[in-house]
């Protein structure tokens, strides 16, 4: 009998801590700014040096432009939020960004999974992996990664955004996250953790699990190198790629694949950051302080 058509949300942030807006505000900007301009610089030296038009190049290429659109889904909205005081955001607002947000994060998760396969291809099958990792073999893997990212994003926004809401409009996170938001759901939400554990499971279990049996497949070869410095060699060029997956895979699972019961807003805020926030920014630090061709087209650039 309580339930409503919302038309507005509020977006409680960290609203509990409004002295330290001003504070937060210039942190989050400064973050975004560097997330920014950081994988602009790896998409600037990867097109004008012709030395890194390579399919491992080729997706590195994808991942920082998801990650530039990823990061502008949360922050930008959260620095008005911050500034204006006004935390109110639109029955479609919330969908968008929750729509865009479950969009670039699952491309990510299957994006990480292809590259692993690259990576599998280049160190397991070194003669042939130029001739099985073609143009055409890339831009499917990567094509096919930004498609299930959008059917996934799509199933989700349309499950939870087509149930009624009731009682309270306020969301206790700094943005439209699909527990938070699942939490203001009118009556048994079963079926919409069941949604949100088995979408959790194909975008993140699968492809985690793609990605350990190709490492384990390039484990195998790299023990076959007879000299060290051959073994440092080729696992060098998955070190940065295994760092990645490991920070976003694992904020991802703990975050995503649990019960309402054992959910914790407090926990997920601080995993959303992380995630969100901290592993964008990360990724251009970690793909050119670990290679050696990036920090060499920097250096001529």
């Amino acid at each position: 009998g309580n339930q409503t058509s919302a038309v507005m949300f509020v977006i409680v942030g960290f609203s509990h801590q409004k002295d330290m807006n001003v504070i937060f505000f210039f942190l989050f900007l400064s973050i975004y700014i560097i997330t920014v301009l950081g994988n602009l610089v790896i998409l600037l030296v990867i097109n004008t040096d012709p030395g890194l038009h390579t399919p491992m190049y080729f997706f590195l290429r994808n991942l920082s432009f998801l990650e530039i659109c990823y990061t502008s889904v949360t922050l930008p909205r959260m620095l008005v939020n911050l500034l204006s005081g006004d935390r109110s955001i639109s029955f479609a607002g919330c969908a968008a960004q929750m729509y865009f947000f479950v969009f670039f994060g699952s491309t990510e998760c299957y994006l990480l999974a292809a590259m692993a396969y690259d990576r599998y291809r280049a160190i397991c099958n070194p003669l042939h992996y130029m001739d099985i990792m073609n143009k055409k073999a890339c831009m499917q893997l990567a094509a096919s990664s930004w498609i299930c990212g959008n059917l996934v994003a799509l199933g989700h926004t349309t499950f939870i955004f087509s149930s009624p809401f009731c009682g309270s409009n306020a969301i206790n996170h700094f943005f439209c996250d699909i527990q938070p938001v699942l939490m203001l759901l009118c009556g048994d939400t079963y079926w919409n953790e069941i949604q949100v554990i088995l979408g959790g499971v194909f975008v993140i279990l699968v492809p985690f699990m793609l990605i350990l049996i190709s490492y384990g497949l390039i484990i195998s070869s790299i023990l076959k190198i007879k000299t060290a410095k051959g073994r440092y060699k080729a696992f060098s060029t998955c070190f940065s790629h295994i760092t990645v997956v490991t920070l976003f895979y694992g904020t991802g699972m703990f975050a995503y694949i649990h019960p309402k019961s054992s959910y914790s807003l407090d926990v997920d805020k601080v995993l959303s950051l992380f995630y969100s926030v901290v592993t964008p920014i990360l990724n251009p630090v970690i793909y050119s302080l670990r290679n050696r061709e990036v920090k060499g087209a920097l250096f001529k650039m």
